[in-house]
């Protein structure tokens, strides 16, 4: 049953805090999991937060540092000393250490590293810290179990306890050759039903899904979605087996990847939180705001030039914002698939089939709303037959274009090395606001006249 955390729960907790009863605290989160003590913390004053963190032992709270809020686990880090820190971090796998540590400064990262009394983890610490972020070698862990092809089943299995011992979830065990390069991997099924006296590499398969230790974490996340894979090896350029991934880690690049689309189409120039400061949302949203600004500017000159249209028939003006509004939606929904495709890999076949797809499927769209507009509003609305083939014929033109452009324009960009997701926000809704404004009016200048 899930951990519910009550008013009551944080009033009675906050009152044991105040008294400084410490015994029935502990006792109070003993079989409680890490993650919904993480929970509670986020919900607690800091001071109370922090007098939990320094409570609790540091097995426990290890793992509710990295399940905290990432502002909350600043402001804790801050509170700690470098000791109080290396001792947190000297209970956590390499990964994890690696991120705590990282968002320290530097010196505090030197002063922390110093306090580790497990030298073997420091060292892990500082080479995971020296790659790129969002690459493989920054994702990695250290720990993992590996076994040599010369070894025999029997002394394989007495070595690979001592390395078990240090790895939380053992999900393949990976062979290596005298350079540690890595040639196969075993699992843990095929080991116990072999002979003793069998080697390993008579048992082990050749066929190992490896990863670059410079790969992108995005791809790696592609790769092992594709291939169904709960953790992969990594590699450096020698082919020497230097860490591995494990799917925890590719679910939080996942996550942070579609927060960062999600808030990149809604109009987000950064990552912001709903917790964070006034100023930080606002530096967040305000640039896209002064691009819709100056989108609605252009839009009001493209309007003004067609002046004598709107005093010959004011009836156009009412299906202005229609028209705009259909080739903005019309342009988002062809960017977002796009977008999809190209995050998921799944986009397949030519540029043409796939413009010649967009360009039939926008006609289809739009003759059927194209004749649900027009049988409305000559019926309903009482216009002449050459208003409403000018609308019609507009809606028609929009709703194709916009599906054109909404389709390049993530492909171009992804080319380019930019986020596609950038298509479905803001960007794309403006510029097609303003050429279904200019589209709509050089129709009805054609077909009315003026």
């Amino acid at each position: 049953m899930p951990f519910e955390i009550t008013d009551d729960f944080l009033d009675n907790l906050s009152e044991l805090i105040a008294k400084d009863h410490s015994k029935e605290i502990t006792a109070l989160f003993e079989d409680v999991h890490f993650a919904d003590i993480a929970e509670v913390l986020d919900e607690l004053d800091f001071d109370e937060a922090i007098y939990i963190i320094k409570l609790l032992d540091s097995e426990k709270t290890s793992e509710i540092l990295t399940e905290l809020e990432d502002d909350i686990r600043e402001k804790i880090l801050d509170n700690l000393s470098a000791k109080e820190i290396a001792d947190e971090i000297g209970e956590m796998d390499s990964d994890d250490a690696a991120d705590i540590i990282g968002e320290l400064s530097i010196e505090r990262q030197r002063r922390v590293i110093n306090e580790l009394e497990d030298d073997e983890l420091a060292a892990d610490i500082k080479e995971l810290l020296s790659y790129d972020d969002n690459t493989a070698g920054a994702l990695m862990a250290k720990e993992l179990v590996k076994v040599y092809e010369t070894w025999t089943v029997a002394g394989c299995m007495r070595r690979i306890r001592g390395q078990a011992k240090e790895v939380t979830r053992v999900h393949s065990i990976y062979v290596v050759d005298k350079d540690d390069k890595l040639v196969g991997r075993l699992s843990l099924k095929d080991l116990i039903i072999a002979k003793s006296d069998q080697k390993i590499a008579d048992i082990s398969k050749d066929s190992v899904d490896s990863v670059n230790v410079n790969e992108d974490d995005e791809e790696i996340a592609k790769i092992m979605a594709k291939y169904d894979l709960e953790a992969i090896p990594v590699v450096d350029d020698n082919n020497v087996l230097v860490g591995r991934i494990t799917i925890d880690d590719i679910v939080d690049v996942i996550r942070d990847e579609a927060d960062k689309d999600y808030q990149m189409a809604a109009g987000f120039s950064q990552d912001v939180e709903a917790n964070d400061t006034i100023w930080e949302l606002t530096k967040a949203r305000l640039p896209w705001l002064i691009l819709a600004l100056f989108g609605g500017f252009v839009s009001v000159s493209v309007l003004g030039s067609f002046d004598e249209a709107m005093e010959k028939y004011p009836e156009l003006f009412f299906f202005t914002p229609l028209i705009a509004a259909m080739a903005g939606n019309v342009g988002v929904q062809s960017s977002a698939i796009i977008v999809q495709g190209l995050a998921n890999d799944s986009l397949r076949g030519s540029l043409f089939r796939r413009l010649l797809k967009e360009i039939l499927q926008g006609l289809l769209n739009g003759f059927v709303l194209a004749a649900l507009l027009m049988s409305a509003g000559m019926l309903f609305l009482g216009f002449p037959l050459d208003l409403g083939i000018t609308v019609a014929a507009s809606l028609v033109s929009v709703i194709v274009i916009a599906s054109i452009i909404g389709t390049f324009i993530p492909i171009i960009l992804a080319k380019r090395g930019v986020d596609p997701a950038l298509a479905t926000g803001p960007f794309i809704t403006t510029s097609n606001d303003i050429l279904g404004i200019l589209i709509y009016f050089s129709i009805a200048k054609l077909v009315l006249g003026f």
